[in-house]
């Protein structure tokens, strides 16, 4: 399909790529997840691949956007305040250990190496996933304290609740547990009552 602006992409192409790009990290890693290899495990030409996306990190971006959109979406609330927090920081964790969640820890670890990563992660992905933390606390908050926190405040909360989980996976590879989890929630809205 063509418009008038150019080549546009096809829907089940993009996520024959995305889902190939997906599997070959988890299975051979991110250094050896190629353009060549994503584009024969798609089943397309290495033309239409460079035709939308300029790298793999491009891809994987991409398919991190997409699973993350839905995997790492703030629920309804169906408990207390503290208990959806820990309900969220359960999904986060469950996140992790999914190909999606490996997609992340990679780009991740590239992005420390690659300053073009760094931005693309930072001002996609990375801001997007904040704005809808920061909105989902931010009405955990509301609920919990009867007033609404101001932008400041509220950022250094959204870094207590998910600082910790982050630090124990990322940085030493380990599952957070249930204590880790429910003590975030706490503590945060124990800080977010005596802001108020």
């Amino acid at each position: 399909m063509v418009s008038r602006t150019g080549p546009r992409r096809s829907e089940s192409i993009r996520l024959a790529v995305l889902n190939a790009a997906d599997d070959l990290l988890v299975e051979q890693g991110f250094a050896g997840t190629t353009i060549e290899g994503i584009a024969t495990r798609a089943g397309v030409a290495k033309q239409t691949i460079y035709r939308w996306w300029k790298s793999k990190v491009d891809i994987l971006l991409d398919a991190l956007a997409d699973d993350a959109r839905e995997a790492l979406a703030w629920q309804e609330p169906a408990g207390t305040a503290a208990e959806d927090l820990v309900a969220h920081l359960h999904r986060v964790a469950d996140f992790f250990g999914e190909p999606a969640g490996q997609v992340f820890q990679a780009l991740l670890g590239h992005a420390q190496l690659d300053k073009d990563a760094a931005v693309s992660l930072r001002t996609g992905f990375l801001r997007e996933q904040r704005e809808r933390d920061l909105e989902g606390l931010r009405a955990a908050v509301r609920r919990h304290t009867g007033s609404e926190p101001d932008e400041e405040t509220l950022a250094g909360l959204a870094d207590l609740l998910l600082g910790p989980l982050y630090y124990r996976v990322l940085v030493f590879g380990e599952r957070a547990d249930k204590a880790l989890l429910e003590a975030s929630a706490h503590l945060t809205l124990e800080l977010a009552a005596r802001s108020a």
